[in-house]
């Protein structure tokens, strides 16, 4: 799995001019899955993003996670993030997981993450052609794949 979070004062995602989906103080995430990824990923992975200190302390300095701030994840579903630009001007998606198997790891880790941040997460809709909005705070932007750990 391969996530690309940011840390937001605000983010929504509409479908079809409908918001399915909006957080205010939290991470926006968005995720991709490829076939190779298992519950072991999602569970590594949930627990990193609800841990990832990125949000200021006291002093400004980034020392606490989105668990410690009670803030809030919007998670949203981006096969792209797996495109390969290797050969020629047009991505590749093949590492993407296809509908079968990525719409339930998608949905195990919607559990995961609430289960680890203790309240119910935001969520764009698997698959749809979605507008998602952010005002990015820092802006702190990090990503993460589980294969390789960081």
């Amino acid at each position: 799995m391969r996530v690309v979070i940011q840390r937001v004062n605000k983010a929504s995602v509409k479908v079809d001019s409908t918001v399915t989906g909006e957080i205010t103080k939290g991470l926006l995430i968005l995720i991709g899955v490829e076939d190779a990824d298992t519950d072991e990923d999602i569970a590594w992975l949930s627990n990193k993003i609800v841990n990832l200190r990125i949000f200021g302390d006291e002093n400004g300095v980034m020392n606490k996670s989105v668990k410690e701030v009670d803030g809030e994840i919007l998670l949203v579903s981006q096969f792209t993030l797996h495109a390969s630009t290797k050969k020629g001007n047009r991505p590749s998606y093949i590492k993407a997981a296809k509908s079968e198997f990525a719409i339930p790891m998608y949905e195990k880790v919607i559990a995961q993450l609430e289960a680890d941040l203790g309240k119910k997460i935001s969520t764009g809709i698997f698959g749809a052609d979605m507008l998602v909005e952010l005002s990015n705070n820092g802006p702190v932007t990090i990503v993460i794949d589980s294969k390789n750990k960081e």
